[in-house]
């Protein structure tokens, strides 16, 4: 074996033996030496690097099953930090997060102007944020992760955001430029799922749905634990997918697209043909006070989500969708109606073969997704 397979394989056994770490610490080295087969002496010299590289580090004795109690070891999550944005149609989410997805400061914009001019300013005002309250740790900032609703090719370029208007933006590059780090575009979308993978409601499932509701639709698909985003990084526009061929023309092109009938903007929309002018979060409230008028609405955006979710069952059969919006998430009669929906137009046999559920990450999905993104390609990289 040459010097080059002998440090590949070093770095490989060194990549096995973090992840283990960060999925079973406290652990003590014997412990690593059984889950992955390595030799003891592997183990050690290879844990060694980690604590030399400040990625791991010992926390005391743990139980001894009969010899001498074992050195417990713990990933360092606070080694250095990551930042993820979400960049909405009317609103930017940043956070601030360690090495293990803790959120460590947050900051939160509505966009009156989401031109990518004005986006960028405000963007780079959160991570310039971010960076000065930033802790001190071994390696600082360790990566960017931003996410968009719209089309994001395998190259990261934005290519085009139906309900923002931005095309051909090379937002990557930008932000590199300014941070000198290592940056990652995603649909946001894909970030959700990604993030709801790691963290959240889909962390027990190898093939899942994200539905992400808001101005526009767009999903996140996991088929064996892999995100998937087509040839060319497109897959998941299935807000746009037709469920009126007679419909209103949308913003893509198309006519009778899914979201608009089951987006939070016709939603909105439902609202003003009744010549009223309402808020999104009056729409929660008055919900809760059982208003007949809005659970009206509200049970009839649900039979539209429930149209598109039909077909998104039938086409992809996953163990879970995950739904991502604030009302769902707080008004249990939305999820229902949506589960009556779907259960009126899909096969019995599919029926029990599911789970329908509510993000358990809400309006930080994406952003986590995103940092978690950079995240991974650091670990990688070290």
């Amino acid at each position: 074996m040459d010097i080059a397979d002998q440090a590949l394989v070093k770095k490989l056994n060194q990549k096995l033996l973090l992840n283990e770490i960060l999925k079973n610490s406290p652990i003590s080295r014997a412990k690593l030496s059984e889950i992955t087969g390595l030799n003891k002496s592997t183990v050690s010299s290879q844990v060694n690097t980690l604590i030399e590289e400040k990625l791991i580090f010992e926390i005391g004795q743990g139980q001894s099953t009969g010899g001498r109690k074992p050195v417990m070891l713990i990933f360092n999550k606070n080694a250095g930090y990551s930042i993820g944005i979400d960049i909405g149609v009317d609103y930017i989410n940043g956070i601030l997060t360690d090495l293990e997805g803790n959120i460590v400061l947050d900051m939160y914009y509505d966009l009156a102007d989401s031109s990518p001019e004005i986006t960028k300013d405000i963007l780079f005002k959160i991570v310039k944020h971010f960076i000065s309250h930033m802790p001190d740790s071994s390696y600082g900032l360790i990566g960017i992760g931003v996410c968009v609703p719209g089309l994001v090719d395998r190259n990261e370029k934005i290519i085009f955001t139906p309900n923002s208007n931005w095309s051909n933006i090379d937002l990557k590059t930008l932000i590199q430029q300014e941070f000198n780090v290592s940056v990652f575009i995603e649909n946001e979308a894909n970030a959700g799922a990604y993030g709801e993978k790691i963290f959240g409601a889909a962390k027990n499932y190898d093939n899942i749905i994200y539905v992400s509701i808001s101005t526009g639709i767009g999903i996140g698909i996991i088929i064996n634990n892999e995100l998937y985003r087509g040839v060319n990084g497109f897959s998941g526009e299935m807000g746009h997918m037709t469920i009126d061929f007679n419909g209103p023309k949308c913003s893509c092109g198309n006519r009778g697209c899914w979201e608009l009938y089951a987006s939070e903007k016709a939603l909105l929309k439902s609202f003003q043909k009744k010549n009223n002018t309402i808020s999104y979060q009056e729409i929660i409230d008055l919900a809760h006070q059982n208003d007949v008028e809005i659970l009206n609405l509200l049970q009839n955006f649900g039979h539209y989500l429930g149209i598109g979710l039909t077909n998104i069952l039938n086409t992809f059969n996953p163990q879970a969708v995950i739904l991502r919006n604030n009302i769902i998430e707080s008004h249990s009669m939305v999820l229902n109606s949506i589960r009556n929906s779907v259960s009126s137009r899909t096969y019995p046999e599919l029926d029990n073969h599911y789970e329908l559920l509510p993000s358990s990450l809400g309006k930080n999905a994406a952003a986590l997704g995103a940092s978690s993104i950079a995240i991974e390609y650091f670990l990688d990289m070290v």
